[in-house]
């Protein structure tokens, strides 16, 4: 670090030095906190925006509170850059996401700064408010805040937090940092909610010098404190002609102020500290602020990839030749389908960009829903949709769908709805680390009755499965898939239904049978044929998790007493074991080895270094393929 440059960040380490700073002194250390984030993200590509958008509320909160003693809970931790910088990992920030570096989000397995695991939206009322109680219940003088964003506002869990927060005893803040963005443009009742709220600054300034003549008088406790705060309310539901959510929730209401006046802040959070009850602090912030590239384009500027920090021109490789991403073959295929049947509408919760419907909404607007981040009411909503005629394509990303499992079952699968729940990012997704991975989804899904569970090979099997699940009498379809390019470069081709539940035989052997289910039968492919002719390998492409190919299984079971199963997904309860539970219950006796991802959350870093650690790149299998050829001589 230039210590020139950065003439106060350089002598912080700890918070512990932040606080030895006057506060006059904080403006510069914004600025050239804000200056690290960029030179370092320019260079080492990671989530950039969100970070720039909090770096005074960053800094006054470490500032105020006596972390890591004090809690901070960030919600995701996209923005939590400037807290690592801050926390003892500065000289660290240099390796953040890569193989064996920082972790791409907070976690308390790398820092007793982070409080706690924070890598999908929501969840950060509910965790803080578990801490404040703990430490209540424990007699501990420990201060507790929370930091949601407007667009993880409008998940199910912030709310049931919230009902929690107004009903059990707690001295928590909560910061609302409201920059009418989540990825893409924020959206729903609550984001225009908060855009519409309206607050008088005079009635905020005589509310603190009250509450703190209140406070001094020792009446802000208990019963007397809620009798206040109702009283409150009603003055000011007068005074603004609107009822407040939060204070009708008996959660007293503070803003919005400018969340990039840090030494405003700093005071507005010492008058805040140590009033009782719960609290909630609105900010209005903008996302990429301090770098105009990523204030004027703040979608784009999420997660940039690597940049000229002096000129904002970003380092894009020209894929002109390439294969396209899965994501962009699921949307225009989608938009493809849609002009065809009439019924079909998309369902996102808040990644339209992200997962490519985009293009559908881009086309046709009242046909495509952005409802936010809400996995579970993004699946139940399209289930109401199904159950009424329509034929929703619901795509959420597999790591975010595990918290729409229960919808998933009881308002899906029940009753068998004609819905397509896409998958993206199945598998290992990279430098996003554990909390991203699409691990589980196999080994979740595979017990649920009803539903058809795929998984294509290559760009040409996913849009053929596209058009085969919105086909009439499909019920409830599952397509899974990855992260990043595929293998065609002309990944157009007719789109024709492919039989459910059956797989297909991509090469001959005797010797031994190789059984893939997705892109990971690309690999095994290149495995095979460094392989050579001396070794008969056959390979089968099971394309379905659910059903199974029988007639296939039946085949595999009668020719071959040595079988080889690779997936993307966990190896426990995964495809190989369903493969190896119908053997064993149809009589056949093969020596069976899984190859998967293993019984362990997989670190952060590129693809395939992790598929290389997780055992499933093309040398394990090729190895794992000989190894099996020599076990009995």
């Amino acid at each position: 670090m230039d210590k020139k440059q950065f003439s106060l960040l350089s002598k912080i380490d700890y918070p512990s030095d932040l606080r030895r700073l006057k506060v006059e002194q904080l403006p510069e250390v914004c600025q050239e906190l804000r200056q690290d984030i960029i030179n370092e993200v320019s260079v080492n590509p990671g989530h950039f925006a969100s970070s720039l958008g909090v770096v005074e509320l960053t800094v006054a909160l470490h500032y105020v509170y006596n972390t890591p003693d004090d809690r901070i809970v960030w919600d995701v931790g996209h923005q939590a850059y400037g807290h690592k910088i801050l926390t003892g990992r500065r000289d660290r920030f240099c390796t953040n996401r890569k193989l064996h570096g920082l972790r791409p989000f907070p976690s308390p397995l790398e820092s007793e700064y982070d409080t706690f695991t924070c890598g999908h939206a929501s969840n950060s009322i509910s965790a803080a408010l578990g801490m404040a109680v703990a430490a209540r219940l424990e007699g501990k003088q420990r201060h507790v805040v929370a930091v949601i964003g407007d667009g993880a506002m409008s998940g199910g869990l912030a709310f049931e937090g919230l009902n929690n927060v107004s009903s059990t005893p707690n001295d928590l803040l909560i910061i609302l940092n409201d920059n009418d963005m989540s990825i893409d443009r924020a959206v729903g009742g609550m984001e225009k909610y908060l855009i519409n709220l309206d607050t008088n600054a005079t009635y905020n300034k005589l509310r603190f010098k009250a509450s703190q003549w209140l406070h001094a008088k020792g009446l802000l406790n208990d019963d007397r404190r809620k009798g206040i705060i109702r009283l409150n309310n009603a003055i000011k539901s007068a005074i603004s002609h609107q009822q407040n959510i939060f204070e009708g929730m008996n959660v007293r209401y503070f803003g919005p102020f400018d969340g990039h006046d840090v030494k405003n802040i700093v005071r507005i959070l010492q008058q805040l500290k140590d009033m009782k009850g719960p609290k909630l602090l609105h900010l209005h912030t903008v996302k990429g602020k301090g770098y105009k590239p990523a204030e004027k384009s703040a979608t784009i500027w999420h997660a940039p990839g690597r940049f000229d920090a002096a000129t904002g021109e970003r380092f894009v490789n020209d894929d002109s030749g390439l294969p396209p991403k899965f994501q962009d073959v699921f949307g225009q295929t989608l938009l493809e389908l849609a002009q065809q049947n009439p019924r079909i509408v998309g369902v996102t919760p808040a990644m339209p960009t992200g997962c490519s419907m985009n293009i559908l909404m881009k086309a046709m607007p009242s046909r495509t829903f952005d409802v936010g981040i809400a996995e579970g009411h993004a699946v139940t909503f399209s289930a109401g949709m199904a159950k009424d005629g329509l034929m929703p394509f619901c795509n959420i990303y597999s790591a975010f769908a595990q918290r729409a499992y229960d919808n998933i079952i009881h308002d899906a699968a029940l009753l068998n709805l004609p819905m397509v729940l896409c998958l993206d990012r199945a598998g290992l997704v990279g430098e996003d680390g554990p909390t991203h991975h699409g691990a589980f989804d196999m080994a979740a899904l595979r017990p649920i009755p009803h539903l058809t569970i795929a998984s294509p090979m290559d760009e040409h099997e996913l849009r053929r499965l596209m058009y085969t699940a919105q086909l009439p009498g499909k019920g409830t379809f599952v397509i899974r898939y990855p992260r990043g390019r595929g293998t065609k470069v002309d990944w157009h081709c007719p789109l024709t239904e492919i039989e459910v539940g059956t797989g297909r035989c991509l090469r001959q052997g005797q010797d031994v049978a190789v059984l893939t289910i997705g892109p990971v039968g690309n690999t095994a492919e290149e495995a095979i044929s460094q392989l050579g002719p001396d070794y008969q390998v056959a390979h089968y492409d099971m394309r379905f998790l659910k059903p199974l190919d029988e007639k296939l299984l039946h085949e595999v079971g009668r020719r071959f007493g040595r079988i080889i199963t690779v997936e993307d997904g966990v190896r426990n309860g995964g495809m190989g074991s369903a493969v190896l539970e119908w053997m064993d219950d149809h009589g056949y006796h093969p020596q069976v080895v899984r190859l998967g991802l293993p019984d362990e959350f997989v670190e952060h870093g590129p693809v395939a270094d992790l598929q290389r650690l997780c055992g499933i790149d093309a040398e394990s299998i090729k190895q794992a393929i000989l190894s099996l050829l020599q076990s009995d001589k």
